[in-house]
């Protein structure tokens, strides 16, 4: 069966190394335009793929075009917004990367949007497709951790803030740092597992240190380093994050940094019931501890692409009307978490909801 054919709109580094190579994988996708106001960019899309057909910088095109059916969002969180909102009235379904958008305020309108056209409005947090977060969700539905009371979660890194003075650290374009970077994936996997907890109580703080003064910041590592302006560009977001939120389900403490001084990196969620408890390893598998028989078990399955079984979700979703776990419905909370965090941190205190 043929999928849908598809416009995207962005083509960096997470076209380039998520969604066209997923696109490869699932088969019978028809990219009809590749989109970029950087036409190299999505011209090399057209040089390595043959599936797709037209390179263009004005992502209008595409919208006025009636055979395009699907439109992938892969652009800067600021242009989330825009560019779903003009595709959903041009009668596209959307597929738009996380976060939603910089806000919980327009993430409500985009999902308002997508109902009054009718129209599957999916969101990429890929980790809702990763082979472990599906067993742990599956495990402890099923209460085999029993009372699940508390969940750890750390994103930490050494100096790694990525494109210093750039997009990711201007906060009129990307929306915060650190937390709407790394955290939206951790905190909505979070309250995936924890099946559609809803937010109580919750508590912030929020720095920006390490990278306050651009020009003599030192880094370890640098990703998006093409993106930088140390010189004359912004850094007013979060390189470090923590804080502390009650839901229905459980609470949850987390930490996260994408610049530390210590030459250290975590990237893990504990998870712990009064049966069992488990640390997943991000991206990768998890350890279970088991209460009664005092051992340890290392996983061992297999990952398979997350971003492929998403990008096949989402077509199988257009084809059925089915809304699935990533359908912007799902997200909301996760956004309302993200923006209450902040305001938490802004306002130095605690915000019951």
């Amino acid at each position: 069966m043929n999928n849908p054919v598809v416009a995207v709109v962005g083509c960096g580094r997470i076209a380039r190394d998520a969604h066209f190579p997923a696109f490869e994988k699932i088969g019978n996708v028809r990219v009809k335009y590749a989109c970029d106001l950087i036409e190299e960019k999505a011209q090399i899309m057209k040089d390595k793929y043959a599936f797709v057909e037209n390179v263009i910088t004005d992502y209008k095109i595409a919208l006025a075009d009636p055979e395009v059916e699907v439109v992938f969002v892969l652009t800067p969180n600021f242009a989330h917004y825009t560019v779903t909102m003009d595709a959903l009235r041009a009668g596209k379904h959307v597929m738009c990367e996380k976060p939603v958008t910089v806000s919980y305020d327009l993430s409500v309108e985009m999902a308002e949007e997508a109902k009054k056209q009718g129209k599957i409005l999916n969101i990429g947090v890929c980790n809702r497709y990763q082979a472990s977060v599906v067993k742990l969700e599956e495990m402890i539905r099923n209460g085999e951790f029993g009372n699940l009371y508390h969940v750890v979660c750390s994103f930490r890194a050494c100096r790694s803030i990525p494109g210093l003075g750039g997009a990711f650290t201007t906060k009129s374009q990307s929306g915060g740092g650190v937390l709407i970077d790394w955290g939206i994936h951790f905190l909505d996997l979070i309250l995936y597992i924890l099946g559609g907890a809803k937010l109580k109580t919750l508590t912030c703080d929020a720095y920006s240190e390490i990278g306050k003064d651009m020009k003599s910041y030192k880094y370890k590592s640098m990703w998006a380093e093409d993106t930088a302006d140390v010189e004359n560009g912004t850094n007013d977001v979060d390189d470090f994050i923590c804080g502390h939120v009650r839901t229905d389900k459980a609470s949850i403490t987390f930490n996260g940094a994408w610049a530390q001084n210590l030459d250290k990196g975590e990237m893990y969620v504990d998870f712990l019931g009064d049966k069992k408890g488990a640390r997943l390893t991000y991206c990768k598998q998890f350890e279970l501890f088991d209460g009664e028989t005092l051992e340890t078990v290392n996983t061992d399955h297999e990952l398979p692409n997350f971003y492929q079984l998403e990008d096949a979700d989402f077509f199988k979703s257009i084809r059925t009307g089915e809304k699935n776990r990533n359908n912007i419905d799902n997200i909301l909370e996760s956004m309302k978490l993200l923006d209450y965090l902040y305001k938490s941190a802004e306002e130095k205190r605690e915000i019951a909801l």
